[in-house]
């Protein structure tokens, strides 16, 4: 007798009992190592990248259950994708992986709303269980880490001359960046055009003497938004 074969219908309802997952890293082996040990423990990997970019576009449309987002890219991060995937649909459950133990990118991580942050090391068995649980929505952070974090950023905030020394215009730009927004949401927001925000942007991050844009969404976050909890910015 032949085996049974399943109708499209029950693979598809099979399927849809699988915890599905998007993979960002540059390195295409990293990819496809992923992949195949992500399927051979019954996860559905619905799609993969090695920009970050191209993962903020694509990630919302796919609706993972968890993504496997690297910390460092050639084009962004990690943490700034998720920020970014999780301002559009907050359900999507993000797990950073990096080569890298950076207490400022584990900060921007909690910040940026992500269930984890484990290094690249990390033995498969055990990503495999931080991905369930990141699935499931549960933090992987320790106990006490996240609370830890946010205070010890909230009782550091002092007057800051550099953020004085901003336009009115860079400082809204700030605040809206630190919201999560994308120079393109900010242009609307302001009703400005993009090429502007981008200059502002640049300009504020000089005058901060910040690298990344991340850092910037860091600092306002905890300066503004957590030191004044239920404020809502000015139309």
């Amino acid at each position: 007798m032949l085996p049974r074969q399943d109708s499209p219908s029950e693979v598809t309802a099979q399927a849809q009992n699988l915890i599905r997952v998007f993979i960002l890293d540059d390195h295409e082996l990293v990819r496809r190592g992923l992949q195949e040990l992500l399927e051979d423990e019954g996860f559905l990997v619905v799609g993969s990248s090695g920009s970050a970019v191209e993962a903020t576009r694509r990630i919302p449309a796919l609706r993972p259950d968890v993504c496997v987002l690297d910390a460092r890219l050639p084009d962004g991060t990690g943490i700034e994708v998720c920020r970014d995937v999780r301002s559009v649909d907050p359900s999507i459950n993000c797990l950073i992986l990096t080569s890298y133990d950076d207490e400022q990118a584990l900060r921007g991580a909690i910040l940026a709303g992500a269930k984890g942050y484990v290094l690249k090391e990390i033995g498969g068995t055990d990503l495999i269980g931080a991905l369930r649980r990141a699935a499931a929505g549960e933090s992987l952070f320790e106990d006490g880490v996240v609370a830890s974090t946010v205070h010890k950023l909230v009782s550091s905030s002092q007057p800051d001359p550099h953020v004085a020394a901003l336009t009115p215009q860079e400082q809204r730009v700030l605040e809206l960046v630190g919201g999560g927004l994308t120079n393109r949401q900010i242009a609307a927001e302001m009703f400005l055009a993009e090429k502007t925000v981008k200059n502002y942007v640049s300009s504020l991050l000089a005058k901060l003497g910040f690298e990344r844009r991340t850092q910037a969404a860091v600092y306002i976050a905890n300066k503004t938004a957590l030191a004044s909890p239920g404020s809502t910015p000015a139309k």
